[in-house]
């Protein structure tokens, strides 16, 4: 099943770019939401982007499958959706196929340019064994108070999904910093199906953030 962004998102982007919450049943929800007119996927499967992967050496097609599950944040005025791509590599079952991430770029959150190789992928490094040959799916993405992006994802080696992180300044430009669970507990969870975390954020100047709580950073 090729699967593409929910256009409600455009909606949810305006509102962050806009910081306007209206009046609702609890003063913390956001919405209301409205679906435009004749909405329409703001980002769809292509068959004309190519990328040379340094797992295989291959040029491949890596958004021609599927786009979707994206994360979305503002900066320098503009949304920026990262979003979890899928190489069609055949009629294979979901999990099948190889995931990286691409970056949209919009001035109003429902216009989005493309960049058009991904911006995050499996390589020959330190997570090799956890990223391939599955890739990395699902991103999560908040900002600090010191303008550095904190990103969660999900690495899929087709035997165990592992819950990491990686930080990027740009959003570029990545470092990967491995299994979120690896080491705490002594390794309890770490053979253990985790993904798709989410960062609490607060909203400070006008701005989401990722929010400390006691002194420490939370997440779901």
């Amino acid at each position: 099943m090729t699967r593409t962004l929910n256009p409600i998102l455009s909606s949810v982007l305006i509102l962050l770019l806009n910081c306007n919450a209206f009046a609702q049943e609890k003063s913390w929800m956001l919405g209301p939401f409205v679906r435009p007119t004749d909405a329409q996927p703001i980002i769809s499967p292509v068959s004309d982007t190519e990328f040379s992967d340094p797992m295989t050496g291959k040029t491949v097609n890596w958004e021609s499958m599927a786009t979707f599950n994206p994360a979305a944040i503002v900066r320098n005025g503009q949304v920026q959706v990262i979003y979890r791509a899928e190489e069609k590599l055949g009629e294979k079952e979901i999990g099948g196929h190889t995931s990286r991430l691409g970056l949209a770029t919009s001035p109003d959150g429902f216009s989005f340019s493309r960049e058009k190789e991904p911006i995050f992928f499996p390589a020959d490094d330190s997570q090799k064994k956890y990223e391939w040959t599955g890739g990395t799916e699902d991103p999560r993405i908040v900002e600090t108070e010191e303008g550095l992006f904190v990103l969660t994802y999900t690495q899929w080696n087709r035997d165990v999904p592992r819950l990491a992180v990686a930080t990027s300044k740009d959003l570029k430009t990545w470092e990967k910093h491995g299994p979120i669970f690896e080491n705490w507990k002594e390794g309890k969870y770490h053979m253990t199906e985790s993904k798709s975390g989410a960062i609490v954020t607060q909203l400070k100047n006008g701005k989401l953030v990722a929010a400390k709580i006691n002194g420490k950073y939370w997440m779901y």
